[in-house]
Protein backbone atom coordinates (compact mmCIF):
# COMPACT_ATOMS: atom_id res chain seq x y z
CA UNK A 1 0.00 0.00 0.00
CA UNK A 2 2.91 2.55 0.88
CA UNK A 3 4.67 1.47 -1.97
CA UNK A 4 1.74 1.97 -4.66
CA UNK A 5 0.88 5.71 -3.02
CA UNK A 6 4.70 6.55 -3.21
CA UNK A 7 4.22 5.37 -7.16
CA UNK A 8 1.56 7.08 -7.44
CA UNK A 9 2.50 10.81 -5.60
CA UNK A 10 5.71 10.42 -7.77
CA UNK A 11 3.15 9.81 -11.26
CA UNK A 12 1.10 12.65 -10.27
CA UNK A 13 3.56 15.39 -9.59
CA UNK A 14 5.41 14.11 -6.26
CA UNK A 15 5.10 16.77 -3.29
CA UNK A 16 3.46 19.25 -6.10
CA UNK A 17 1.25 16.97 -6.96
CA UNK A 18 -2.96 17.71 -5.66
CA UNK A 19 -3.27 14.42 -4.70
CA UNK A 20 -0.27 15.03 -2.44
CA UNK A 21 -1.70 18.21 -1.03
CA UNK A 22 -4.59 17.13 0.28
CA UNK A 23 -3.18 14.00 1.66
CA UNK A 24 -0.32 14.37 3.65
CA UNK A 25 -0.78 15.52 8.09
CA UNK A 26 -2.36 19.16 8.62
CA UNK A 27 -3.49 20.80 11.50
CA UNK A 28 -4.79 24.36 10.38
CA UNK A 29 -6.17 24.98 7.54
CA UNK A 30 -4.11 27.31 4.83
CA UNK A 31 -6.49 29.14 2.58
CA UNK A 32 -4.11 31.09 0.63
CA UNK A 33 -2.98 27.51 -0.43
CA UNK A 34 -6.56 25.92 -0.79
CA UNK A 35 -5.88 23.60 2.08
CA UNK A 36 -8.30 22.51 4.90
CA UNK A 37 -6.44 21.16 7.75
CA UNK A 38 -7.59 18.77 10.77
CA UNK A 39 -9.23 21.14 12.16
CA UNK A 40 -11.61 22.58 9.77
CA UNK A 41 -12.55 19.12 8.97
CA UNK A 42 -10.32 17.20 6.73
CA UNK A 43 -9.92 14.16 9.35
CA UNK A 44 -8.79 11.97 6.67
CA UNK A 45 -5.21 13.64 6.71
CA UNK A 46 -4.86 11.97 9.83
CA UNK A 47 -4.55 8.29 8.50
CA UNK A 48 -3.92 8.75 4.97
CA UNK A 49 -0.65 10.82 6.08
CA UNK A 50 0.72 7.15 7.31
CA UNK A 51 0.31 5.76 3.61
CA UNK A 52 2.24 8.85 2.62
CA UNK A 53 6.21 9.41 1.60
CA UNK A 54 8.30 11.06 -0.58
CA UNK A 55 11.73 11.05 -0.31
CA UNK A 56 13.33 7.44 -1.08
CA UNK A 57 15.08 7.13 1.75
CA UNK A 58 12.30 7.99 4.03
CA UNK A 59 10.24 4.95 2.77
CA UNK A 60 12.58 2.84 2.02
CA UNK A 61 13.69 2.37 5.75
CA UNK A 62 9.93 2.02 7.00
CA UNK A 63 9.29 -0.34 4.13
CA UNK A 64 12.47 -2.40 5.38
CA UNK A 65 11.10 -2.20 9.17
CA UNK A 66 8.12 -3.60 8.04
CA UNK A 67 9.47 -6.43 5.76
CA UNK A 68 11.49 -7.31 8.96
CA UNK A 69 9.17 -6.32 11.65
CA UNK A 70 6.06 -7.39 9.87
CA UNK A 71 5.97 -11.49 9.45
CA UNK A 72 6.98 -12.41 12.43
CA UNK A 73 4.56 -10.22 14.42
CA UNK A 74 1.60 -11.57 12.12
CA UNK A 75 2.62 -14.82 13.12
CA UNK A 76 1.74 -13.74 16.80
CA UNK A 77 -1.37 -12.00 16.44
CA UNK A 78 -2.79 -12.40 12.64
CA UNK A 79 -3.16 -10.67 9.42
CA UNK A 80 -5.84 -8.89 10.77
CA UNK A 81 -4.28 -7.77 14.37
CA UNK A 82 -1.54 -6.71 12.90
CA UNK A 83 -3.30 -4.31 9.84
CA UNK A 84 -5.34 -3.36 13.14
CA UNK A 85 -2.16 -2.14 15.31
CA UNK A 86 -0.55 -0.22 12.03
CA UNK A 87 -3.93 1.87 11.35
CA UNK A 88 -4.36 2.38 15.32
CA UNK A 89 -0.47 3.49 16.09
CA UNK A 90 -0.54 5.41 12.50
CA UNK A 91 -3.79 7.31 13.58
CA UNK A 92 -2.08 7.79 17.25
CA UNK A 93 0.82 9.23 15.75
CA UNK A 94 -0.94 11.81 13.93
CA UNK A 95 -2.85 12.87 17.18
CA UNK A 96 0.19 12.92 18.70
CA UNK A 97 1.03 15.96 15.94
CA UNK A 98 -2.11 17.20 16.52
CA UNK A 99 -1.93 17.82 19.96
CA UNK A 100 2.04 18.56 20.01
CA UNK A 101 2.94 19.70 16.54
CA UNK A 102 3.75 22.79 15.18
CA UNK A 103 -0.18 22.66 13.49
CA UNK A 104 1.50 24.99 10.77
CA UNK A 105 3.82 22.47 9.47
CA UNK A 106 2.74 19.53 7.18
CA UNK A 107 4.18 15.95 8.09
CA UNK A 108 3.95 12.98 6.41
CA UNK A 109 5.28 8.57 6.86
CA UNK A 110 4.07 5.65 8.47
CA UNK A 111 7.16 6.34 11.22
CA UNK A 112 4.31 6.55 13.64
CA UNK A 113 2.54 3.04 12.62
CA UNK A 114 6.31 1.50 12.26
CA UNK A 115 7.53 2.64 15.85
CA UNK A 116 3.95 1.77 17.21
CA UNK A 117 4.60 -1.95 15.09
CA UNK A 118 8.56 -1.51 17.38
CA UNK A 119 6.72 -1.63 20.56
CA UNK A 120 3.84 -4.03 20.07
CA UNK A 121 6.75 -6.45 18.66
CA UNK A 122 9.14 -5.79 21.29
CA UNK A 123 6.40 -6.12 23.93
CA UNK A 124 4.80 -9.43 21.99
CA UNK A 125 8.13 -11.28 21.54
CA UNK A 126 9.62 -10.79 25.11
CA UNK A 127 6.15 -12.69 26.42
CA UNK A 128 6.95 -15.67 24.11
CA UNK A 129 10.39 -15.87 25.73
CA UNK A 130 12.35 -14.45 22.71
CA UNK A 131 15.90 -12.61 22.83
CA UNK A 132 14.72 -8.72 22.15
CA UNK A 133 17.93 -7.49 22.80
CA UNK A 134 18.70 -6.30 19.10
CA UNK A 135 15.35 -4.65 18.76
CA UNK A 136 15.51 -3.02 21.86
CA UNK A 137 19.16 -1.50 20.71
CA UNK A 138 17.53 -0.91 17.14
CA UNK A 139 14.59 0.91 18.81
CA UNK A 140 16.84 3.07 21.12
CA UNK A 141 19.13 4.19 18.51
CA UNK A 142 16.24 5.36 16.34
CA UNK A 143 14.66 7.02 19.23
CA UNK A 144 18.26 8.97 19.71
CA UNK A 145 18.12 9.79 15.95
CA UNK A 146 14.16 10.95 16.26
CA UNK A 147 15.38 13.15 19.18
CA UNK A 148 18.69 14.67 17.34
CA UNK A 149 17.72 15.61 13.95
CA UNK A 150 15.73 18.13 12.74
CA UNK A 151 12.93 18.21 10.61
CA UNK A 152 11.84 14.73 12.52
CA UNK A 153 8.21 14.32 13.77
CA UNK A 154 9.26 13.01 17.61
CA UNK A 155 5.05 13.51 18.11
CA UNK A 156 3.98 10.89 15.78
CA UNK A 157 7.15 8.53 16.64
CA UNK A 158 6.34 9.06 20.55
CA UNK A 159 2.94 8.43 20.12
CA UNK A 160 2.87 5.41 17.92
CA UNK A 161 5.12 3.40 20.06
CA UNK A 162 3.42 4.25 23.49
CA UNK A 163 0.38 3.26 21.62
CA UNK A 164 2.26 0.24 20.05
CA UNK A 165 3.62 -0.83 23.79
CA UNK A 166 -0.02 -0.79 25.30
CA UNK A 167 -1.59 -3.11 22.40
CA UNK A 168 1.18 -5.28 22.37
CA UNK A 169 1.15 -5.70 26.33
CA UNK A 170 -2.98 -6.58 25.78
CA UNK A 171 -2.41 -8.69 23.31
CA UNK A 172 0.33 -10.52 25.03
CA UNK A 173 -1.51 -10.67 28.69
CA UNK A 174 -4.64 -10.65 27.84
CA UNK A 175 -6.35 -14.29 29.48
CA UNK A 176 -7.02 -16.44 26.90
CA UNK A 177 -10.48 -16.89 27.94
CA UNK A 178 -11.50 -13.43 27.84
CA UNK A 179 -9.52 -12.56 24.31
CA UNK A 180 -12.14 -13.04 21.92
CA UNK A 181 -14.18 -10.10 23.96
CA UNK A 182 -11.28 -7.52 24.97
CA UNK A 183 -9.44 -7.62 21.88
CA UNK A 184 -11.85 -5.85 19.60
CA UNK A 185 -13.26 -3.94 22.66
CA UNK A 186 -9.80 -2.82 23.50
CA UNK A 187 -9.06 -1.09 19.72
CA UNK A 188 -13.06 0.24 19.62
CA UNK A 189 -11.92 1.82 23.39
CA UNK A 190 -8.55 3.61 21.80
CA UNK A 191 -10.25 4.37 18.42
CA UNK A 192 -12.91 5.89 19.95
CA UNK A 193 -10.48 7.91 22.73
CA UNK A 194 -8.05 9.31 19.57
CA UNK A 195 -11.37 10.37 17.66
CA UNK A 196 -13.08 12.17 20.76
CA UNK A 197 -9.12 13.65 21.00
CA UNK A 198 -9.46 14.86 17.61
CA UNK A 199 -12.70 16.48 18.34
CA UNK A 200 -11.73 18.22 21.67
CA UNK A 201 -9.00 19.79 19.95
CA UNK A 202 -10.89 21.12 16.85
CA UNK A 203 -13.22 22.84 19.63
CA UNK A 204 -10.13 24.46 21.35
Amino acid sequence: MNLAVFVLVLATGGSASEFYQQSFMLTQSRPLFGLTGVDDGAWWRLLTSAFLHVQVLHIAFNMFALYVLGPPLERLVGQLRLVGIYLTTGLAGSVAVLWLGDPRIPTVGASGAVFGIFGAAIVLLRSRGYDISSLVMVLGINLVITFAVPNISWQAHLGGLLVGVSLGALLAYTPRAWRRLAHPAAFGALWTALILGVAVHALL
